[in-house]
């Protein structure tokens, strides 16, 4: 169970916010899909130098908890789109 505050690692890419799979984002609130479908996570999405650069929301399966087997990564703001 993922819990608020955690980072978690996106599985799949979103290019409407220009956000990419794999990429690191933070848990800030779990909210109901209106229709009762698939519960929703609200993400805070961060700089390399930890500055917040935008806020989603995305489907509950689409993220996932961060292991102890991998390793982070940066790309540029650049590469977005």
């Amino acid at each position: 169970m993922i819990e608020l505050y955690q980072r978690v690692s996106l599985n799949k890419d979103f290019p409407e916010y220009g956000l990419k799979r794999g990429d690191i984002a933070t848990l800030i609130d779990k909210v109901p899909h209106p229709s009762g479908k698939e519960e929703g996570y609200v993400l805070e999405i961060f700089n390399a130098i930890g500055e917040s650069i935008k806020v989603i929301i995305v489907p509950k399966s689409t993220v996932e908890p961060l292991r102890e087997d991998e390793v982070l990564s940066v790309r540029s703001l650049a590469q977005i789109g």
